[in-house]
């Protein structure tokens, strides 16, 4: 084997990317091994995906909310992403560690600094009465360089990338969760105000039933006791409009919230449109491999592993000798005007090596310590590729358990609008008595509320599949 120390990280680094990071084939899928016996295997397929998965549409995720056809969120979310003082602040932070890595990179480097000293100086002998002047000036140039002998400086540049790569991760991870959680506090709003026009309509129906109620007991067909179950009935009904109002003015606040704008700046973009946007159809699932390799917290996860590794890597050169050399040019002139001609000059070069002998332990605790931070980003790593996955799955079941819910549901909201509209009618003509109608209203409010709810989670499930899939952000 070579003794190379550059060669030698080369080969470290290839061997912890082939033991530990994700390792891509076309027939086994994906897997990650990690420092133990066991290894983490990511599944070929989707369980709950369609049989035959299309190849991931990665061109269409990093802004999916297209798809929804809303003009009104894709504002929404755009702003939101220009807008979000904490999308800034993660933004600012990559800046902050691309600085990091400059010095790193500055260590590889010798400083050279300048120094000018002048000095003078005056005596009187008492003897002869002569006074005697002297001055004497001195500029010179300065280097100092830390050889990187070992490669050491070149590890702590390598975690400094590795560095610098899991910020700008994190920030596309900010992009996605904060796409997302506009898109779902738009849904939340269209839902509530959705709620809000189904109760305004069935207040129509249930005046109505009260009116004739009280016209019958005007013409002593009636009775009160039908006057004020009708009365009950409407008022049930009114009460769910406050709660309504309160979610739909606090999720416009969450909105503005999250686009970094003062409560009421959006009103007039989110006036006049109640519908819940209906979710795409056909999203290309691909398969787990494809969809790790898109996430920015699995991208990030393996950036960490990278820099502990460089670090742990580092701290294992310490036990190898250090390099230091430093020089000096320098001029001396009896005038200050005479530094361009100066009388003499001086150089100077000093090299020395030295090499730990006793430390108490120092190096090699320092080594366990970044071993074991090793350890813990790769069990990071681990259980960010579990979530990963765990994350898509649920999102898969939830757009078709909430589908299915909804077939069932429009099919009852159908049949219950049918049967409080007979019902209205042979109340009118007498046929039936007051509490089947009053009993058929109070179904079909009930179904009609819950097919807005079901719309509203089926959509925000899709949203939650677009987020698992690693959608919503754009490399820079």
């Amino acid at each position: 084997m070579t003794s190379d120390p550059k060669t030698m990280s080369c080969f470290a680094h290839r061997q912890l990317l082939t033991m530990c990071l994700l390792t891509l084939s076309s027939c086994g899928g994906l897997g990650l091994r990690v420092l133990s016996d066991k290894p983490l295997t990511v599944p070929a397929k989707w369980h709950h995906g369609a049989s035959s998965a299309k190849p991931l549409d990665t061109a269409l995720l990093p802004q999916w909310w297209k798809r929804f056809n809303d003009p009104v969120l894709n504002a929404l979310i755009a702003g939101a992403l220009t807008g979000s003082p904490d999308l800034r602040s993660a933004l600012a932070k990559v800046t902050e560690y691309r600085a990091r890595r400059g010095i790193e990179r500055a260590g590889l480097f010798p400083s050279i600094n300048t120094n000018t000293t002048g000095k003078a100086s005056r005596s009187k002998n008492r003897d002869t009465n002569i006074t005697t002047s002297t001055e004497n000036y001195q500029t010179s140039l300065d280097a100092s360089w830390q050889v990187d002998l070992f490669g050491k400086q070149q590890q702590f540049i390598n975690a400094a990338s590795a560095d610098l790569s899991q910020i700008k991760e994190n920030y596309y991870g900010a992009e996605v969760t904060l796409a997302a959680d506009v898109a779902t506090a738009y849904m939340t709003l269209r839902s509530a105000e959705a709620q809000l026009d189904v109760v305004n309509h069935s207040l129509g129906t249930r005046t109505e039933t009260v009116q004739l109620t009280e016209w019958r007991e005007q013409a002593g067909t009636g009775n009160a006791l039908d006057i004020q179950q009708s009365i009950s009935i409407l008022e049930q009904a009114r009460s769910s409009i406050p709660e309504l109002k309160l979610t739909i003015a606090q999720t416009k606040n969450q909105l503005t919230l999250l686009s970094g704008q003062m409560p009421g700046s959006l009103d007039s973009l989110l006036s006049g449109h109640r519908v819940i946007p209906a979710i795409p159809n056909n999203i290309a699932m691909g398969i787990p491999a494809e969809t790790l390799r898109q996430r920015p917290d699995v991208r990030a996860a393996e950036r960490g592993v990278e820099a502990a590794f460089a670090r742990k890597f580092a701290a294992q050169l310490e036990r190898l000798p250090s390099l230091n050399l430093s020089g000096s040019l320098g001029i001396e002139a009896l005038k200050a005007g005479r530094l361009l001609s100066p009388q003499a000059t001086v150089a100077s070069l000093l090299g020395s090596l030295t090499a730990p002998i006793f430390d108490a332990g120092r190096i090699q605790n320092q080594i366990i310590m970044q071993s074991e931070q090793e350890r813990q980003f790769l069990m990071t790593y681990e259980s960010t590729v579990i979530k990963a996955v765990s994350e898509v799955e649920n999102a898969l079941i939830a757009v078709q358990r909430y589908g299915e819910q909804l077939t069932i549901l429009n099919k009852a909201v159908n049949a219950a609008r049918e049967a409080s509209t007979l019902s209205a009618l042979q109340f009118k003509a007498g046929s039936v008595d007051l509490f089947i109608s009053l009993e058929a209203q109070r179904t079909l409010l009930s179904l009609e509320q819950q097919q807005v709810t079901t719309t509203a989670q089926r959509a925000n499930a899709c949203i939650q599949l677009y987020k698992a899939l690693g959608g919503g952000w754009t490399s820079r």
